[in-house]
């Protein structure tokens, strides 16, 4: 965007957005760089692209970038000839290919609880804490695989409906 105003727009957005990011649990600047990413209409970034598009510093975008690439949220390439990273917003499938890593978490949550409930047992109040966590944590990783196995076709239907 070169239009001052509509930079402006553009940040305030971005900010709204990374303040629901925020209060979901992503770190404070993880969360502006992947509003900018999301709403900006460069698909790629140097971190000096990103850094002057939020107005921070370099060094600030180090770490956000670094946690993204993590979680699959931005990746890193690198064009022949150069000498910086460029980070990537590769958006189709962005969220599905993120919870498909989330349901891994939620899988390790529900071996974890079990492994808790064979230490401590059933006939304690922990266990049977354990249990119900194991329990809903295992509910949760269906309802999600399932619904992350449907999106495709749920995208492509909206798509239509949507004319994009």
């Amino acid at each position: 965007m070169t239009d001052d105003g509509e930079r402006i727009v553009l940040l305030r957005f971005v900010e709204r957005f990374a303040l629901v990011l925020r209060e979901a649990g992503m770190p404070p600047m993880p969360a502006r760089v992947l509003a900018y990413a999301l709403a900006d209409d460069a698909d790629r970034y140097t971190a000096g692209d990103l850094a002057r598009g939020l107005d921070v510093s370099p060094a600030a975008i180090s770490g956000a970038v670094r946690q993204l690439v993590q979680v699959g949220l931005l990746t890193r390439q690198r064009e022949p000839g150069t000498r910086s990273d460029l980070y990537v917003l590769d958006d189709r499938d962005l969220w599905s290919r993120f919870m498909a890593s989330e349901l891994q978490a939620l899988q390790r949550f529900v071996t974890a609880a079990e492994d808790g409930i064979e230490v401590l047992g059933l006939d304690r109040p922990g266990g049977r804490r354990l249990a119900e966590t194991r329990d809903f944590l295992a509910f949760l990783h269906a309802e999600l695989s399932d619904a992350v196995a449907r999106w495709p076709a749920e995208r492509d239907r909206r798509a239509a409906a949507h004319g994009t």
